[in-house]
C-alpha cells in the first residue's frame, strides 16, 4: 500500500461515490477505478461493494479505513518533518552560556524561537565562560556560545550582542563597602572568591591582569564553579568577587553590596559566536532571531 491508493480509497469511503471522489482527487474517474482495483489486488480482499445505484464499504473496507487515516496521516507528518528540516526550520541547536549573567537574553531567545520555529529544540549548555566556549565550539560540541571578550575571539565567527561592565561584590560589613567605587590597589592582599582558572573566564583574566598592572598577584583564597556559589561565599564572608553588573543582577545579594570598579577597564562585550562555514539552516534560524532580539552592539562581524 502507498499513499496514493491510501488517499484514494479514503475518498472514496467518505463519498461513497466514484465520481465525486476523482473530481475531489482531481483525477480522471477509470484512474481512479484503477487504483482501488490495485489496492484490493494487493490486499486479496474486496474494499467497496459496487452497483449501479450505489457505493458501500465491504467488511475488510470497514477494517480498513481507520487504519488508512492513521497511515495517510504519518505519511504527512513524515514529509512535514523532512521538509521543516530541509528549510531549517527543525532541528537541534544547542547553546553554550556562561550562568546568571546570560539568563535574561537566554529566556528572550528561547521564548522567540519556540514561537517562530516551534519544530527547532533548543539545547542549553551553562557554565562556558570564554576561551573555554571557543574551544568547545570549535571542537564541535556546541553550536552558538554567548561569551565574554574585550575582543573578537580568533577561529570563530562573532558578533558583539550586548556590552556589560565589571563590578566587586563585597560583604556588607567589609571596609570597602562603605566606598562608592573600588580601585585595583584596593585588592592588595584582600581574598578573592573566583571561578576556576580552567575555566577560561575573561572577567578573571582581566582582574588578574590588571592586579599584574598594579604590582602585585590577586590572592584566590577560594574558587567556586558558579556566580550563585561566589556571591554566597561573599555573603558568608570568605572574600570578594569581581565579576559582571550583569551577573549579580540575577542574584540574590543578601548580606552583599556592590561597588563600581573606578580604574578605567576594557569594555566587557557579550558575543554572539558560532563556527566559520556552519551552514545548518537551523542556526541560521536561529542566528537572524538573535538578531531581531540583539541587534548588534558593536563592531561588524568577523
Amino acid at each position: 500500500m502507498d499513499g496514493r491508493q491510501l488517499r484514494a480509497f479514503l475518498a472514496i469511503a467518505e463519498d461513497l461515490h466514484f465520481g465525486r471522489a476523482a473530481a475531489r482527487l482531481h483525477v480522471a474517474q477509470p484512474y481512479l477505478s484503477r487504483t482501488i482495483r490495485s489496492l484490493e489486488d494487493e490486499l486479496a480482499a474486496p474494499l467497496f461493494e459496487r452497483t449501479t445505484r450505489r457505493v458501500v464499504l465491504t467488511p475488510a473496507g470497514a477494517a480498513l479505513v481507520e487504519h488508512a487515516r492513521a497511515m495517510v496521516a504519518e505519511e504527512e507528518k513524515a514529509r512535514a518533518v523532512v521538509t521543516a528540516a530541509h528549510r531549517g526550520r527543525s532541528g537541534r541547536v544547542r547553546i553554550s552560556f556562561a550562568g546568571p549573567s546570560s539568563h535574561v537574553t537566554v529566556g528572550l531567545l528561547a521564548r522567540a524561537v519556540r514561537e517562530r520555529y516551534p519544530l527547532i529544540d533548543l539545547e542549553f549548555l551553562p557554565g562556558r565562560y570564554g576561551a573555554a566556549a571557543v574551544a568547545e565550539l570549535l571542537r564541535g560540541d556546541t553550536d552558538l556560545a554567548l561569551a565574554r571578550f574585550t575582543e573578537p575571539p580568533v577561529g570563530v565567527r562573532s558578533r558583539v550582542a550586548a556590552r556589560d561592565r565589571c563590578v566587586v561584590a563585597v560583604p556588607g560589613n567589609h571596609r570597602l563597602a562603605v566606598r562608592d567605587a573600588v580601585g585595583f590597589a584596593d585588592f592588595r592582599d584582600e581574598p578573592i572568591v573566583a571561578l576556576p582558572e580552567s575555566f577560561g573566564s575573561t572577567v578573571r583574566e582581566v582582574f588578574v591582569s590588571r592586579c599584574h598592572a598594579e604590582g602585585f598577584a590577586p590572592t584566590f583564597t577560594q574558587t567556586a564553579p558558579d556566580s550563585w556559589t561566589c556571591v554566597a561565599l561573599v555573603s558568608a564572608g570568605v572574600g570578594l568577587h569581581f565579576t559582571t553588573a550583569s551577573a549579580v543582577a540575577q542574584l540574590p545579594l543578601d548580606g552583599v553590596v556592590i561597588r563600581e570598579i573606578a580604574d578605567e577597564l576594557p569594555a566587557m562585550l557579550v558575543y554572539l559566536l558560532w563556527r566559520h562555514a556552519d551552514e545548518d539552516r537551523a542556526l541560521a534560524r536561529v542566528l537572524r532571531t538573535a538578531e531581531d532580539l540583539m541587534p548588534s552592539a558593536g563592531p561588524a562581524p568577523r
